[in-house]
């Protein structure tokens, strides 16, 4: 891989940029289907189970087939498979999902700048521009 440029390792900046819209998307989204009340836990509650659920579907779909999810496409980063295969997958894309709502697996990086959501995927995050 290049050390800068299109195809390098994208830092963790671009990764935690991504990651904030993919967010606030899901956010958004979500008010489509239950308001918020900030003074009814209840509602709060139902929301953000709602947000986390629509985040899952908004990470986990276009990054499957596509290799990028709406805040990575925003901030010019997509996820690759080492071996070279076109599709990152679906298993690999829930796996990913899964650790980087644990966020430690995401924010641990090693020396070449792959996470450990990375390395146990088989995939690398890189810069598209």
């Amino acid at each position: 891989m290049p050390q800068s440029g299109v195809g390098s390792v994208a830092g963790g900046g671009a990764r935690l940029l991504g990651l904030v819209i993919d967010l606030v998307l899901a956010s958004l989204v979500t008010t489509l289907f239950v308001t918020p009340s900030l003074q009814d836990p209840a509602v709060m509650q139902t929301f953000n189970l709602w947000s986390v659920g629509i985040w899952a579907a908004l990470t986990v779909i276009p990054a499957a087939f596509f290799g990028f999810t709406p805040g990575m496409a925003a901030v010019g980063i997509r996820v690759a498979r080492l071996d070279g295969a076109q599709m990152v997958g679906v298993w690999r894309a829930v796996v990913r999902a899964a650790l980087t709502f644990l966020i430690i697996p995401a924010a641990i990086r090693n020396i070449d700048g792959r996470s450990w959501l990375d390395r146990l995927t088989g995939t690398v995050v890189i810069r598209m521009r």
